[in-house]
């Protein structure tokens, strides 16, 4: 039996899969090719455009990059190393080249409790509701978590938002086989010591038929995700062009937040267990790759 905060959490765990089904039911005809979306608008504007009467969205220069260079002015590298993982983040485990902002996962052969070796992207700026945030992103493809999210940096008073948590190479299948297939979009809100959560698992095998992405893996084309925060309780999430899953919070979104991506893994079930350390070694598959971030706010006429 659930209790009433585990049921509560339950149904909005729910929420994630209730909308896309509907709308992919409705657009099958619909082509959609988020690559050819306008990047002047959030992407699903050029498909199905529900930006409210009398509002227009304008763009956030400090919170969008192309990645042609590295810009020292938006971006900084703000390791982190979680407890209980292999993980050791490091500034030379990202930059930006070719049009990337790269995240690579490498190998410390001489270490046994930090071997892998990887690296993390913060904002400099921060941003709150109303707004839309999207990414470009084709994910390493090791047994690892290739991560885009909103956070406010404070762990006891925390607002956060994960668009994707995406591993497309699990070591292991006991929790889940779909896993080369979803987002896992989550949100955390921790406010006087009550934390409520809820996650998502969104697979882009449920967009509609038109879309040219759908059942494409995560490592093996370039996938745009984004989130609108439309207000302190609610937030629609995007995969390349239509909704994908949304959330409905009981405590509220306040606080303004970074834009993060990271790459890590740990040896647990929700993760996807650890990569093998020889997919460490190859540059074809141990590379997160960011084309682009946008960036929005939405405001009056």
């Amino acid at each position: 039996m659930f209790n009433k905060k585990e049921s509560s959490l339950l149904l909005l765990a729910c929420l994630f899969m209730a909308i896309p089904g509907s709308y992919a039911a409705n657009e099958q005809s619909a082509l959609i090719d988020v690559n050819k979306a306008n990047p002047n608008q959030p992407s699903f504007v050029s498909f199905h455009d529900t930006t409210p009467k009398g509002m227009v969205w304008q763009k956030v220069e400090a919170l969008s990059d192309e990645f042609d260079q590295w810009d020292a002015n938006k971006w900084l590298k703000t390791n982190w190393n979680y407890g209980d993982t292999p993980v050791n983040m490091l500034n030379k485990n990202s930059g930006v080249a070719d049009g990337n902002l790269w995240i690579k996962a490498t190998l410390n052969a001489e270490s046994d409790e930090q071997w892998f070796e990887t690296s993390r992207v913060r904002s400099k700026a921060k941003i709150k509701f109303p707004m839309y945030t999207e990414s470009r992103i084709k994910t390493a493809h090791i047994s690892a978590y290739n991560t885009f999210w909103l956070n406010n940096g404070d762990i006891n008073n925390r607002d956060e938002i994960d668009i994707i948590e995406n591993n497309s190479n699990p070591s292991s299948d006991y929790d889940n086989p779909d896993y080369p297939w979803q987002m896992s979009s989550q949100y955390f809100v921790v406010k006087d010591g009550t934390t409520e959560r809820a996650k998502g698992n969104y697979d882009n095998r449920k967009l509609s038929d038109g879309n040219t992405l759908k059942g494409v893996k995560w490592n093996e084309a370039y996938h745009v995700v984004g989130a609108w925060w439309k207000d302190e309780h609610h937030v629609q999430f995007y995969l390349n062009g239509e909704p994908a899953g949304q959330i409905t919070t009981e405590l509220p979104f306040t606080l303004e937040q970074h834009l993060i991506w990271d790459l890590w893994t740990q040896d647990s079930s929700w993760v996807g267990g650890l990569p093998a350390k020889s997919d460490l070694l190859d540059d074809s598959r141990n590379t997160m790759k960011v084309d682009w971030v946008r960036t929005w706010k939405l405001t009056a006429q």
